[in-house]
């Protein structure tokens, strides 16, 4: 395509949607038409690519998580459809920079840190290899908090990203799956049929939004399923009563289930409210799945054959259980051919070794809430027993501690264990430490089901759409093979004694500072010194990651040069960036400590243009983009063992700066 027909095409849209010729758009109105053009594309290729793997038979991939932390999607978008050049040229013959429409998108703040990194990241992988993959999470009106950091001090203000985002999605209210929560259940059997009737439910229902994510060079197309919670119908009785607080409070709580990405869970409603979403999430995807898949081949006995769903940390654990209400309630099969059918059909990776993340529900809370899942819970409970006693005889200890239910709790990670046909970690180590700790009974009891797949990263987004500069250099060097195999990057290392090549590096380097050195004083007000150091840890604020333990290098750096002021010492620039959890005390104080020492640094004379501290407000997926190729030192120092894997680390490596880690998770790799 030509600068000239996309330019005709953006034309075409701005006059349909807003009536408006290019020159006297607005960036907002150029920014929408720009996402509805792409959104089409997207869909129109997602179409075709889905009816030709239809014809083929070919297996369907479901990765269900709570988090998908996507960031903007016209740059790679643009990027993937090979339209960013034609894009670049039509706007800039109308005077208009393309980068300044970038900076009209919002975020896509569906997730909160590596977890949904990685799941955004499988979509692109997916897309890129031809994979039939969905994902499945929750249309959070309101994703990952805002950052505002006041007098050292985090505050969290709502992330508002609808308006801006929703452009890039396409409601399917026909498609609306039910979820039922709450109320009774009465169980009969009549000629040897087992019927379940659920009473005095609460109903919601869950309404999908589809976006889509292109591979690159047009491959094929990922679909990202968002699920919205609604209430099935307006109280119009209560409302006709002047009963208004009732009529809205029932369509209040229905939508609460997707108003906020992790609500803080210190209190009893907190955590039903985690836990009606977690449901929420796994019963509408797996309505969804059962529906795809029968319309397709009109039987559920072939769906181990057909489909594979991934589960991504315990949030959708819920998924199993529900499966099996399906299979037993509504498909008439019998228990033994309805968990053949899962244990086939589910994988299950676990992301992290922290206790918290290895959730559990009080029985109480679930009963009331879930009371049919609860009951296929108890007969998985009695079953998983009865099997762990054969292979385990006589060790109760064992038993107790593998068993689904126990100490008044549900326990997730062990529902995916005890039924998941893979369970893999997300580093080599880690897969080692699941095996000798937290899951080392499960090992014992089926060793073929634990491996490893190492976390990865959508390196394209990272390095050829964030670093063009390096990318001319390797196209120069190694050619142009690296853009669909990042393998031939290793292609470089005979260039590692090239002294030209390396100039090169430096010169690009040195560019992708001074370009962040500009971006930060523009956006920010910050100055920073681009020839000095930048050393750079940005990562979920937590004690684990040990930022303060980088604090308290960069304290002691201070103190030697109030000490040493003639000292010959290399410039450099400390960079943070990291949210803290709202209910995390200690990794807000964490964020104090840093800002208030880089209040102290920046701020004497004696030594701010030796060492400066930058706290990044407000870190996102496309800030990072602009950081990584400018950072120099990567900071992966999580306490050993801790750490799952990482791909932050990947991403600065990537762009050439130098990892300063402990040996754990993918820093090892």
């Amino acid at each position: 395509m030509t600068s000239k027909e996309f330019g005709k095409i953006l034309q075409d849209k701005l006059t349909s949607e807003y009536g408006v010729e290019l020159n006297v758009a607005s960036n907002q109105q150029i920014y929408r038409s720009l996402a509805l053009i792409c959104r089409q594309m997207m869909s129109e290729n997602h179409k075709k690519f889905q009816s030709k793997a239809i014809g083929t038979g070919t297996k369907q991939v479901y990765y269900l998580c709570m988090e998908f932390l996507m960031g903007r999607s016209l740059k790679m978008s643009l990027f993937n459809l090979g339209l960013d050049e034609v894009a670049k040229k039509a706007l800039a013959d109308a005077d208009i920079n393309l980068d300044s429409i970038f900076e009209e998108e919002p975020d896509a703040g569906l997730g909160n840190g590596g977890l949904g990194r990685l799941a955004a990241c499988y979509l692109d992988g997916m897309a890129t290899t031809g994979i039939c993959g969905t994902g499945y999470s929750i249309l959070y009106e309101y994703g990952i908090f805002k950052q505002k950091i006041v007098d050292g001090w985090q505050q969290e203000r709502a992330d508002n990203w609808l308006p801006g985002g929703q452009v890039w999605l396409k409601s399917h209210p026909d498609q609306a799956v039910e979820i039922r929560f709450d109320g009774e259940i009465h169980e009969n059997w009549d000629n040897g049929f087992h019927y379940i009737q659920h009473t005095n439910y609460n109903s919601v229902m869950a309404i999908p939004s589809d976006m889509y994510v292109q591979g690159y060079d047009g491959k094929g197309v990922a679909k990202l399923r968002l699920w919205q919670a609604k209430a099935p119908d307006f109280d119009m009785s209560s409302f006709s009563l002047g009963n208004y607080n009732t009529a809205m409070s029932k369509n209040a709580n229905a939508e609460l289930i997707s108003k906020v990405l992790y609500p803080n869970d210190n209190h009893v409603e907190g955590k039903i409210l985690r836990l009606r979403q977690q449901y929420f999430l796994s019963a509408a995807s797996i309505g969804d799945i059962v529906q795809n898949h029968l319309s397709s081949y009109a039987t559920l006995e072939n769906l181990p054959d057909k489909v594979a769903i991934q589960l991504n940390d315990t949030h959708p654990t819920l998924a199993i259980p529900e499966m099996m209400r399906i299979l037993l309630d509504e498909c008439g099969f019998d228990w033994d051919k309805a968990f053949s059918i899962c244990q086939k059909v589910f994988s299950y990776t676990n992301h992290t070794v922290m206790a918290e993340a290895l959730e559990k529900w009080n029985v109480d809370i679930f009963k009331m809430t879930l009371p049919r899942i609860y009951q296929i819970v108890v007969e998985m409970d009695r079953r998983a027993r009865e099997e762990l006693a054969k292979a385990f005889p006589g060790d109760q200890g064992k038993i107790d501690y593998m068993a689904l239910i126990g100490d008044n709790q549900v326990r997730m990670a062990n529902i995916c264990a005890y039924t998941a046909n893979s369970i893999n970690g997300v580093s080599k180590l880690h897969s080692e430490i699941i095996k000798e700790s937290v899951f080392h009974d499960y090992y014992l009891f089926k060793p073929n089901a634990f491996k490893n797949v190492t976390n990865g990263i959508a390196y394209r987004r990272w390095l050829l759409a964030s670093n063009p500069g390096l990318c001319k250099l390797l196209d120069e060097t190694i050619g142009d093979g690296y853009k669909h195999d990042a393998s031939d990057l290793t292609k470089l290392n005979k260039y590692a004694d090239d002294k030209t090549v390396l100039k090169k590096l430096n010169e690009i380097k040195l560019a992708n500072k001074k370009d962040f050195a500009s971006y930060l004083a523009k956006s920010t007000g910050q100055i920073i010194d681009p020839n000095s150091i930048f050393d750079c840890q940005v990562k979920r604020m937590h004690e684990y990651k040990r930022q303060h333990l980088n604090a308290l290098n960069i304290a002691a750096q201070y103190l030697y040069l109030k000490e040493n002021p003639n000292a010959d010492f290399i410039p450099k620039t400390y960079i943070f960036g990291a949210k803290a959890a709202p209910g995390y005390y200690m990794a807000k104080q964490m964020i104090r400590m840093i800002c208030k020492l880089g209040d102290l640094i920046n701020n004497d004379p004696a030594v701010r243009d030796k060492l400066r501290v930058v706290y990044l407000e407000e870190y996102c997926v496309s800030l990072s983009e602009h950081l990584m190729p400018a950072a120099e030192v990567s900071e992966q120092i999580s306490l050993a063992g801790t750490e799952a894997s990482g791909t932050g680390n990947m991403k600065f490596m990537l762009n050439g700066a130098i990892t300063l880690g402990t040996l754990d998770g993918a820093n090892v790799t």
